[in-house]
């Protein structure tokens, strides 16, 4: 399981992190979505912690939607030190979260890669 972001923890969870964050933004109505979650746990076994993955429930947290401009779903954010860094809108293919997170990589300071 992944931390559920809201409203609340927003700010502390995400774009205080210290490490990349990709948020899955997803919706219970969404069937796409479902299938997301297991191919993210998958990922996230493989990087051994380099990377913080969270969800975000987009019907019940309508004003980090509206400010991240949801209109589809699942939407995959990747912020680093509390910036938008990459955006993947619908189903994609493991294949592009690992290329967002290795421009995020190529980019982020040494001291934080170890």
């Amino acid at each position: 399981m992944f931390l559920a972001v809201h409203n609340g923890n927003f700010e502390q969870e995400v774009l205080q992190a210290t490490l990349p964050v990709l948020v899955n933004i997803w919706a219970p109505w969404c069937g796409v979505c479902r299938v997301v979650n297991p191919v993210l746990s998958q990922f996230q076994a493989q990087t051994h912690g380099q990377y913080k993955i969270v969800t975000l429930n987009a019907d019940h947290n309508l004003p980090i939607a509206n400010a991240y401009r949801i209109t589809t779903l699942p939407t995959l954010l990747v912020f680093y030190q509390g910036e938008v860094c990459n955006r993947i809108e619908g189903f994609r293919y493991r294949e592009h979260w690992e290329l967002a997170l290795e421009e995020i990589d190529r980019d982020r300071p040494q001291r934080l890669s170890a």
